[in-house]
């Protein structure tokens, strides 16, 4: 998939408010309130604003946290991360590596096989059931 490259101005007309907050402002949903905290459908969840593949819903598990976690993207190179030192704190950030949309944060407090949990906003994801897994 080739790199997306947009102006700010095609971002704010293609994704709705929320998306654009998220992907782009670097933003979080509250937590319990996205569409794919709970979900258990099976598919795979692409990023909402480019339709990269990211992550496969078999990584996913519940953290109890309020956001969708996974312990694994779908491919090697389906996200990048990078430090974040907003609010006084130190974290890392995950984004699209396709279109640079910020998707969440990663932690290593996760399960095996990994111990990582990538915290991701709903508002960032498109849940493709029809896409098997691999």
């Amino acid at each position: 998939m080739a790199k997306v490259e947009k102006t700010e101005e095609q971002w704010r007309e293609e994704l709705s408010p929320e998306e654009y907050h998220v992907l782009r402002e670097k933003g979080t949903e509250r937590a319990f309130t996205g569409t794919y905290w709970d979900s258990k459908d099976e598919g795979v969840y692409r990023c909402r604003a480019c339709g990269a593949k990211l992550f496969d819903a078999n990584a996913k598990f519940d953290s109890g946290t309020g956001w969708p976690s996974f312990y694994e993207p779908a491919e090697g190179e389906a996200v990048e991360t990078e430090e974040d030192r907003t609010f006084f704190m130190k974290r890392t950030e995950v984004h699209c590596s396709n279109c640079g949309g910020h998707l969440g944060h990663i932690f290593d407090d996760g399960p095996d096989p990994s111990g990582l949990r990538y915290c991701i906003n709903s508002a960032s994801l498109q849940l493709d059931p029809d896409a098997k897994p691999e």
